[in-house]
């Protein structure tokens, strides 16, 4: 039969498949994990004469493919698909799965390399320490069922992320743990005192017939660890193998093989005097150990993330008919429509994004914002996904649901920065890599060299090689540490969203602040505005102004439209232009008018302010906009805003970290050095268009300036993305955001001083954990090969090398 179709039911094999099964002495290939399955339980039964004699090929192995496979067809389906996949465009999906089965890096790398290969996948990232992926594809040219059945042919099993399915699938794997390390540890205390008895008799002496019972005794115990608390290594590692890695249980397995095969010899043979059945013991017990407090640890690190995620609820209640005759209905939230009404009652949480129709009361957005306080909402006001109804009943229109949300947009960015490697952690990867194959060349040499010198515990020392090393720690070092991290800064109102973030805002040397919105809090107010044209009177320049005003979102335009009274109408404006951070030009009742900076009124109208007008206009503090036609000089306005809390103290801290703090703005001279004297900063740039701050920020750069920009409008959007690190104030607009690599969602500037200690310290804890990741290894591993270290210590000290790694990481919670 042609090697292109599967020996055991005549199916095509896939391209990248590879399910091999030995069958009457030849190897032949299958097209799936089933086939592979049933072929293998065929030869062990002793049946291979049925491939011999059958007269047509089997049916296909269906039956004992995990019923996972029979099922992933239906999360191809479109409604069921609005729960957990982000349409990005007509053809483009983006989800999070769960993982099943990644023991550690390699099992990453290898996914991430497998899934890479299919025709459609366009991105994929695996985070380590979740256990999730961010797959981005193409539904023209595959469906996410291809996607799992992909993931699920490597040996591992992947499910649409769900957080009552993870906790499920976490609680399972705890359990399991938990049992294998009871069998192993109870078993193993019985070995230990049958081997004590060994070690005594070695000394003083034993006759041989207790010595090969208690051989014997032991070898009983030491099955039922192999074999069922020792279960994971052997499985992963054959896994690694047939994927032609050399993940880091390869060793272990490889060092638990050769143990108990030379301790069966000595038994079976009475002859020799090494065994290893309590190394065995100790080895499965200390790394089954390790591996559940590094379990716990995960979930510990990342439980800021997954309290977000549990904060929407499953169902609402929708409201119909007229308000007079009102009906309540219990829903699915995936169920409910843009315009539904519906009621939440004090105590509730908010499923979706909307805008309150009736009702007074406070919402607690704590766990979005890390603000504390709980915020008023009445008719009129938007209320976010996630947040949780006080005091009185609210009725709610539906705005955004699901993964259109803002709870669903934070999510995704966490989830971008947490699957992201850094460089530290790229660096970590590659070393960890390479490590396992260097590990069993050295272990390979190490058992040459002691056997050609004759040294009957020759075995001994190459087990402590195999065990001692840990390659665990390396690739833990810097995702535990991340995610410990980002986890905190989440709790505290800081939305990280991409992963070089906090390393690079770590090594930041220069700090550059936007004025307007960020240093002051955004919230002008109109102190006065000036005729400079008897023209038109108050009450039309203002209606002028707010029509051109209204197509911006910066923070003048909304100042201007609250000076105007509820029932006044207001003009529309045509052939509008925004000039990001300078103006906006457009027509009103048929004449061109100009609003904006006087820099922009001069550049495209010409007028200058008048000296005598200039004096009284400059005002320190206050936020200059001309109005202008072609006529010229139609009107002033003045605005005010307040620094923000905290911002001195933050300018404050950042030079006492030997940071260079400057601040650039579009505003006039007068406004920005009041600012700036007030706050101590002594570099800054005032009238700068979004151009000239790029360019200034392009100039630090080129001088080997690390650059931090802090800003929140849409002309900030430019030397945000420009910056190596940026940061978005949460009120910002959704272009300043979407630029930025972090966001204070609390708006809160002190909590951007805990952010720039918590980089520094997040880096330090990374530095420390690749220092003794490494360390550990160049001091432990010439200790095994010369023979000082036994195999239950080389055990001992490869599970406490991972624990160290992780328990370091988790002080990151901690942090102040």
């Amino acid at each position: 039969m042609s090697d292109l179709y599967c020996y055991h039911c005549g199916l095509p094999v896939p391209k990248q498949a590879h399910f091999p099964a030995l069958i009457n002495g030849q190897t032949h290939p299958m097209c799936c994990a089933g086939c592979q399955a049933v072929a293998e339980t065929i030869v062990a039964a002793g049946l291979q004469d049925f491939y011999t004699y059958r007269t047509h090929t089997a049916p296909t192995a269906q039956e004992i493919v995990p019923a996972f496979l029979q099922q992933i067809k239906i999360y191809d389906n479109p409604i069921l698909q609005k729960q957990f996949v982000h349409q990005e465009n007509e053809f483009i999906r983006e989800a999070t799965l769960i993982l099943e089965g990644i023991t550690c890096a390699a099992c990453v790398w290898l996914n991430e390399r497998h899934l890479r290969t299919l025709n459609g996948v366009l991105q994929v990232q695996i985070n380590y320490s979740t256990h999730r992926a961010k797959v981005r594809w193409d539904s023209r040219l595959l469906q996410l069922s291809d996607i799992l059945q992909a993931i699920s042919q490597i040996g591992y099993l992947a499910h649409p992320y769900d957080p009552t399915q993870q906790q499920i699938i976490l609680e399972r794997e705890r359990k399991q743990q938990l049992r294998r390390i009871g069998v192993a540890g109870a078993l193993g205390m019985q070995i230990m005192m049958f081997s004590i008895a060994l070690y005594a008799g070695s000394w003083h002496g034993m006759e041989a017939e207790f010595k090969q019972l208690f051989h014997w005794l032991n070898l009983g115990l030491t099955l039922p660890i192999l074999i069922y608390s020792a279960q994971p290594f052997f499985k992963h590692a054959w896994r690694d193998l047939q994927h032609r890695q050399a993940g880091m249980d390869v060793p272990v397995a490889l060092g638990l093989t050769l143990a108990f095969i030379s301790s069966l010899i000595t038994t079976l043979t009475a002859q020799g005097e090494h065994v290893y059945y309590d190394s065995i013991a100790m080895f499965v017990f200390f790394l089954l150990t390790a591996r559940y407090f590094e379990l716990m640890a995960r979930q510990k690190s990342v439980r800021a993330t997954e309290e977000l995620i549990r904060l929407v609820p499953t169902t609402a209640t929708r409201l119909t008919g007229t308000v007079d005759s009102e009906t309540e209905e219990v829903v699915l939230v995936i169920d409910l429509a843009v315009q539904d009404r519906i009621l939440i009652r004090p105590g509730e949480a908010i499923p979706i994004d909307g805008i309150v129709l009736h009702g007074q009361s406070t919402v607690n957005e704590s766990l979005l914002t890390g603000e504390s306080y709980p915020v008023p909402k009445m008719s009129g006001e938007t209320v976010i996904a996630g947040s949780i109804n006080i005091e009185s009943p609210l009725q709610i229109q539906v705005e955004k649901i699901g993964e259109e949300t803002t709870l669903s947009h934070i999510l995704r960015l966490l989830e971008r920065a947490q699957s992201e490697k850094p460089a530290l952690t790229q660096l970590a990867d590659r070393l960890a890599s390479g490590f396992v194959f260097g590990v069993l060349l050295l272990a390979s040499a190490v058992a040459a060299y002691w056997w050609q010198l004759g040294e009957a515990n020759w075995l001994g020392i190459t087990l402590s090689v195999l065990i001692i090393t840990c390659p665990c720690a390396l690739s833990l070092a810097t995702p535990t540490a991340i995610t410990a991290a980002t986890s905190h800064l989440t709790q505290s109102g800081i939305l990280i969203t991409r992963g070089h973030a906090l390393e690079t805002l770590a090594k930041a040397t220069h700090f550059v602040f936007d004025k307007t919105g960020t240093l002051t809090a955004g919230k002008l107010q109109v102190s006065a505005i000036h005729l400079l044209n008897n023209q038109q009177d108050m009450k039309q320049v203002l209606q002028i102004a707010i029509a051109l005003e209204r197509h911006s979102e910066h923070p003048i335009a909304q100042a201007l439209l609250n000076t105007l009274p509820t029932k006044e109408r207001i003009l529309n404006a045509i052939e509008v232009i925004n000039h990001p951070g300078a103006g906006l030009t457009g027509q009103v009742l048929g004449t061109p008018y100009f609003i904006g900076t006087p820099l922009f009124i001069q550049q495209h109208t010409g007028h200058i302010l008048q000296v005598a007008h200039a004096e009284t206009l400059y005002a320190p503090g206050h936020t200059l906009i001309l109005l202008a036609n072609s006529e010229g000089l139609q009107a002033a306005f003045l605005l005010t805003d307040q620094l923000r809390d905290g911002a001195q103290s933050l300018i404050q801290f950042l030079k006492q970290q030997g940071k260079s703090v400057l601040l650039l703005s579009g505003d006039h001279a007068s406004a920005v050095q009041t600012v700036a004297a007030t706050l101590g900063i002594t570099e800054m740039g005032h009238s700068m268009s979004p151009a000239d701050k790029l360019q200034f920020v392009k100039s630090l750069q080129n001088q080997g300036a690390i650059v931090a920009m802090i800003g929140d409008g849409i002309n900030d959007a430019p030397v945000l993305a420009s910056a190596q690190i940026s940061i978005a104030m949460g009120s910002g607009t959704q272009v300043a955001k979407a630029s930025a690599d972090m966001i204070l969602l609390s708006e809160q500037l002190s909590q951007l001083q805990l952010a720039v200690h918590t980089a520094q310290k997040t880096l330090s804890i990374i530095r420390q954990n690749l220092i003794w990741a490494i360390g550990y290894n160049l001091l432990a591993l010439p200790a095994a090969a010369v023979g000082w270290i036994a195999p239950w210590l080389a055990a001992l000290g490869m599970s406490t090398s991972s624990l160290v790694v992780v328990l370091n990481a988790l002080r990151l919670l901690k942090s102040k």
